[in-house]
């Protein structure tokens, strides 16, 4: 198993809110500009990243969840979070969360979110 535990994910309806955590057993995780990833049922993409951060905080997002979506880092605990508010029918997925960078950490299994009308 690799160092990566995502949870959080569930069942809402349109305009609900979840947040996502990963752990991360590694202590690389400090320095490591980390992504929240997803895959979407039927997307070209094998890993759309949604959002990252930086290892001092600064913050990026995809347009489609800009606004809605928030992550955050808290090191002393090694985890990683994605608040996510407003959620719509396309932000179903399994979200993923790795290092942003050229050589990933393995893959952890996930956790599902399925948004409803």
């Amino acid at each position: 198993q690799g160092p990566l535990v995502e949870s959080g994910g569930g069942s809402v309806q349109s305009g609900g809110s979840l947040r996502l955590s990963c752990v991360v057993s590694d202590n690389t995780f400090r320095i490591a500009a980390m992504g929240w990833y997803r895959k979407r049922p039927g997307a070209a993409k094998q890993y759309e990243l949604v959002a990252r951060i930086t290892s001092d905080g600064n913050t990026d997002y995809d347009d489609s969840v800009k606004g809605r979506f928030t992550v955050s880092r808290e090191n002393a605990k090694n985890t990683l979070y994605l608040q996510m508010n407003n959620l719509k029918p396309e932000d179903t997925g399994v979200y993923y969360c790795n290092k942003w960078a050229a050589f990933p950490w393995a893959w952890g299994q996930g956790t599902h979110v399925d948004v409803s009308e």
